[in-house]
């Protein structure tokens, strides 16, 4: 309690007041228009972080993530395009509601199960954080090496494209990471002889080019088409009867979903798919799903948005992101001198306790905004992305030139923007190499300590019974991965001794 009442004296400040209502306004926004997603909309803010105070820019930034996550639902029900991963399974459901006539409902039920989800989750939040801080301060170097080693691979394990790609783009991401002057040596690494890369590179321009300007490259490359569903939204209230069977897939989908966020990576998207397979299993009218049954649109909403929320744990007690956005979250920390860990709560607890304050304060702005606004949420659907890409450019060189004053930095950004592109056109994921940039120097720290106090004993990694575990469940997906490609190539190939 008395941290929380930290919280609030921080988050009821009037800047961050300010900030929490811009963010989740923002996180909405970028939602509801399909194509940019809470990614590029961090990315392009990051800059704006900077010259703010730690809280009011964490709090923006943990805004904006869990506001797409309200916003998704909109544009899934209004024209079933997802406005951003987690809302793929808002699709199959609410928008069959939405062409049955109930729109409203159907956004009624979508933002009151986020609210009742979020709120959940950020209570649970509060409950477990300390706890498992305290019991983060007893891991040892070896046990963070393997927590790290599980987190990249989970991530590699559940994004899109085969395993052994992602693995080569986290493998890239921590190269990229580990650029620049080596703190133990002061030999430079990965530099070529460039004075501008001594320092490393910087997130915000590699965020921004990887983000904002391959997601402008791969957009222009297809139209996308917008078609509502009805211009009038009607009755907004669901009935006495939408209440009877949402109650229970809501308290469902925000306990399921609060403990698949605490997991490295699918977390909301996991969570949604999740949910939905639940309730259909639990339905006693499996057939009516995919026709519009309020259970397949409550279930997986609650679920997306307390999994975004649980999210945030294992982020600001271990230091570790479970996702490619709070990556960037991490970033943002960094950048200003702030470590995430175990010892976040007693080194800045005005930031650890205000962000999970403004949460609460978010999450009912979050539901005032998607109730009351829903028709200026149909009329952004219709800004055309002639008008929109070029917006983003616009923000991508400001932000990188006027965080870093340098024009090598805008073609450094062009340049990561042009791999990205390439990387997104040939079916590989970047969330891997976010991660990888943020996780690769704390994994060679880590490494490091780990060996100094082991005299250079790599079994000393293997003593750690967290570390080990990890380690060994890592080593576990990896070859649960590689089998069927192995299967397959027998397979085509047959023995050897067969000819």
């Amino acid at each position: 309690m008395s941290g929380l009442l930290t919280g609030l004296s921080v988050a009821l400040q009037p800047i961050n007041l300010l900030f929490c209502f811009a963010g989740v306004f923002l996180g909405t926004l970028v939602g509801v228009l399909p194509g940019i997603g809470p990614v590029t909309a961090m990315a392009l803010l990051l800059p704006i972080t900077i010259g703010a105070p730690p809280e009011s820019g964490i709090i923006l930034l943990a805004g904006i993530y869990y506001g797409s996550m309200y916003g998704g639902s909109t544009t899934s029900i209004l024209i079933n395009v997802p406005g951003e991963a987690a809302s793929v399974v808002t699709c199959l459901d609410g928008h069959q509601m939405a062409r049955n006539g109930r729109a409203g409902p159907a956004l009624a039920i979508a933002a009151i199960g986020s609210f009742i989800a979020g709120t959940f989750a950020v209570v649970a939040m509060s409950i477990v954080s300390a706890p498992l801080a305290r019991a983060a301060l007893m891991l040892a170097p070896a046990d963070y090496v393997g927590l790290m080693v599980l987190g990249l691979v989970m991530v590699s394990f559940i994004s899109s494209g085969s395993v052994a790609n992602a693995i080569l783009t986290a493998s890239l991401g921590i190269v990229l990471g580990l650029a620049g002057i080596d703190t133990m040596s002061g030999v430079s690494r990965f530099t070529f002889d460039r004075p501008e890369l001594l320092e490393g590179i910087d997130v915000i321009t590699l965020v921004v080019g990887l983000f904002g300007i391959s997601e402008v490259l791969q957009n222009l490359e297809h139209s996308v088409q917008r078609r509502l569903v009805t211009d009038t939204i009607g009755r907004v209230m669901p009935s006495r009867e939408d209440w009877r069977r949402s109650r229970g897939p809501i308290a469902r989908g925000s306990l399921l979903g609060f403990l698949l966020g605490l997991l490295p990576g699918g977390g909301a998207v996991l969570a949604s798919f999740a949910s939905y397979g639940l309730e259909k299993r639990w339905s006693k009218t499996p057939e009516q799903f995919g026709k519009g049954a309020v259970e397949g649109l409550a279930g997986p909403e609650s679920a997306n948005n307390a999994a975004a929320t649980a999210a945030f744990i294992p982020l600001l007690t271990l230091g570790i992101p479970p996702n490619v956005v709070l990556g960037i979250l991490l970033g943002a920390l960094i950048i200003q001198g702030i470590q995430p860990g175990p010892l976040l709560m007693v080194n800045n607890p005005g930031v650890f306790w205000g962000v999970v304050a403004s949460m609460y304060i978010g999450n009912l702005m979050l539901l005032v905004l998607n109730l009351p606004l829903v028709g200026l949420w149909i009329q952004l659907l219709r800004v055309p992305y002639g008008v929109l890409f070029p917006m983003i450019l616009v923000f991508c060189v400001i932000g990188v030139y006027g965080t870093t004053g340098s024009t090598f930095q805008l073609g450094l950004m062009t340049a990561f923007g042009i791999l990205g592109y390439l990387l997104r056109r040939t079916g590989y994921d970047l969330a891997p190499l976010i991660l990888g940039f943020v996780l690769g120097p704390l994994l060679e720290a880590n490494l490091r300590r780990t060996l100094i106090a082991s005299d250079g004993d790599w079994s000393y990694l293997l003593t750690r019974p967290v570390g080990l575990a990890c380690l060994l469940l890592a080593l576990a997906l990896i070859i649960a991965a590689a089998l069927p490609a192995i299967k397959a190539r027998r397979e085509t190939f047959g023995p050897a001794d067969q000819g």
